[in-house]
């Protein structure tokens, strides 16, 4: 029998607008992290690829077109669920180019934009991010 990985790859999007803000968006109060900010995405699904993955996403939490290609990598992050779970590997990508109006398309969920001060003070999950060393 094969053994097949136990981590699970997230997705996430940093949608960059001109004024230096991010969009944030909220969990709804239900889901496991409920009420915490966080970048949004979601879950790799069978056959795809990253950056189609980011473009799916995006569409059905925000109803946002993004164009793979306005794509760049800034991030991952990683969580363990205890000894016997999956690992949850989390990929953050970031744009500057977006088509539409963003709407939070999940019931219970929330948007917002916000500056770097914010972000800073904004309840996350307790993710590990690995940022680059330039």
């Amino acid at each position: 029998m094969e053994k097949f990985s136990t981590v699970t790859i997230v997705v996430a999007l940093a949608i960059l607008d001109r004024e230096g803000r991010v969009l944030m968006q909220q969990r709804p109060v239900n889901k496991r992290h409920g009420g915490l900010w966080e970048f949004p995405g979601g879950k790799l699904e069978g056959g795809e690829s990253l950056g189609s993955a980011v473009v799916r996403e995006i569409d059905e939490e925000l109803g946002l077109a993004i164009d793979e290609e306005s794509l760049f990598p800034i991030s991952f992050a990683h969580e363990a669920l205890g000894s016997n779970a999956r690992q949850i590997l989390l990929l953050l990508y970031g744009t500057r180019i977006w088509g539409g109006v963003a709407v939070a398309k999940e019931a219970g969920s929330a948007i917002r934009w916000v500056d770097a001060e914010e972000l800073a003070g904004l309840s996350m999950p307790p993710w590990t991010f690995h940022w680059p060393k330039w």
